[in-house]
Parts: structure tokens; sequence; C-alpha cells
């Protein structure tokens, strides 16, 4: 093996690793999360008991639903990408061959994920930041006092995103290259 190919090699290898990396993360927030749904189901009927059979009420209840389903949804966002269960067009996508889908992941990643990503985080960014400035909480007497960190989902949500929409473009172009480099091994021993 020669100096070149130990080089590629390497570096194949430490970028595979990044994006292994980048999965396990976004494989355990996403088991994590996944435990608030169960968590949403309990208190919702703890809710749905006190409020019809003992006439009590909780805005701090009711608001944790809230939180809970904001982290659901936001902080799954990547795990869903990862677990690829976002919606494609199918029709036209299953029919492709495993290079044209790589392609076409690599650059709907490129042009359309990432880019909606870094939008939604610098748009979000002095939202969230003032909202920890004042630590704000709930306008409700009864309320959770945690407004701010409800209201950081909306950074973290695309930084996860952007982290998962690297490892699928990592995986994705790793793909791409060793194909090509078959075909061309492949075409040299013809």
């Amino acid at each position: 093996m020669n100096i070149k190919n130990f080089i590629n090699y390497k570096f194949h290898l430490f970028i595979r690793k990044i994006a292994t990396s980048i999965d396990n993360f976004t494989e355990w927030t996403g088991k994590i999360v996944s435990w608030a749904v169960l968590l949403m189901v309990f208190l919702m009927g703890l809710i749905v008991l006190m409020r019809y059979f003992f006439e009590i009420g909780s805005i701090a209840l009711q608001e944790s639903l809230t939180y809970l389903h904001a982290l659901v949804f936001l902080m799954g966002a990547a795990f869903t990408l990862k677990r690829k269960g976002h919606v494609s067009i199918d029709i036209f996508y299953q029919k492709f061959s495993p290079h044209t889908q790589a392609v076409i992941q690599v650059l709907g990643t490129l042009v359309f994920l990432m880019p909606v990503c870094i939008v939604i985080l610098t748009l979000s960014w002095d939202y969230v930041i003032s909202s920890w400035s004042i630590q704000e909480v709930s306008m409700e007497a009864e309320g959770l006092p945690y407004i701010y960190l409800l209201k950081t989902l909306l950074i973290t949500m695309p930084a996860c995103l952007l982290l998962q929409g690297l490892s699928e473009v990592i995986k994705n172009s790793l793909f791409l290259f060793d194909q090509i480099k078959s075909e061309a091994e492949s075409g040299s021993d013809a």
C-alpha cells in the first residue's frame, strides 16, 4: 500500500468514525426522547382523571404536556432523519439505483435541509437568548417557570438536524466514493 492509499484509507476511516459518532449521539437522544411519549400518555391520563373525577385542574401539568410534545417533535426530528422516517417522494425515489438515491440524498441535504436548519438557527438565536436573559416563566400563576428551556429547543433542533444531516452526507458520499473506486478498479482489471 503506497502512502497516498494509506492516507486515503485513514481519512476514510476518520470520516466514517465521525458519521458513526453522530449516529450514536442521535440514536441515544432519540431513545431518551421516545420515553417522553410514554410520559405524555401517563400525564394526559392523570390530567383527565384529576379533572373529571376529582374536579382538580393543574396548569403546570397541562403546560408540561406542551413541553413534552415540543420535546418529542423537535428533538425527535434528527432521530427520524437517521431512521429514514421523513417523507420522501417514494414513487420515484424507490425506482432509482442506489447510486442515484445517494446523489439525491447528498444534494437534498446540502441544498434543502442544511440551509433551512441554518435559517431556523439564525432566526431563533436572539429569541432564545432573550428568553434566557430574563429567565422567562409562564404567564400563568401556577404555570411552569421554565419557558426559556422550552424555547431552547428552537436552537437544539436545527443543531441536531445539522449534525445528522452531516452524517447522512458523509455516509452517502462514502458510498458514492466506494462505488466509483470499485468501478475504477474493475475497469482497470479488464
